[in-house]
């Protein structure tokens, strides 16, 4: 079972041409990619996820501008993480705490998951402080 929560780099071809970033979905990803969205034109003061799951797991990489990325996978606070470059991943597992705020306008969020949308509270806390008491 891997960590909860990492960060990874996507290998980077460039040549000419321009830059090749390939996601090889068995080497990097530790599930089986189930669903891909992706969110874009998010106003910078807005705030997107702001919760864990109990069952999906996730990894998400900004492909264009940046956003930031308030992490807590062990209840000892957020972390604040950069999702500048596309070469750049998190791996967000059950049971963590995640959000995504501070968009650029030109910001692209992409999402891999484990699982089909799963909506309600079988797979979802939404409220911070029940995550750090009871999740």
């Amino acid at each position: 079972m891997p960590e909860n929560f990492y960060e990874f780099s996507l290998p980077v071809f460039r040549d000419p041409r321009g830059d090749l970033i390939p996601i090889e979905l068995l080497a990097k990803i530790p599930f089986a990619v189930e669903r891909v969205y992706f969110l874009k034109n998010v106003p910078e003061a807005t705030t997107r996820g702001a919760h864990c799951h109990f069952i999906e797991q996730e990894v998400f990489l900004c492909l264009s501008g940046k956003c930031r990325a308030l992490i807590d996978s062990d209840k000892q606070g957020k972390k604040e993480i950069w999702l500048d470059h596309p070469e750049k991943a998190i791996f967000v597992g059950t049971r963590v705490w995640h959000e995504f705020d501070s968009f650029s306008p030109d910001a692209v969020l992409l999402a891999l998951s484990s699982t089909p949308y799963l909506p309600g509270a079988e797979n979802y806390e939404t409220d911070y402080v029940s995550f750090i008491r009871d999740v």
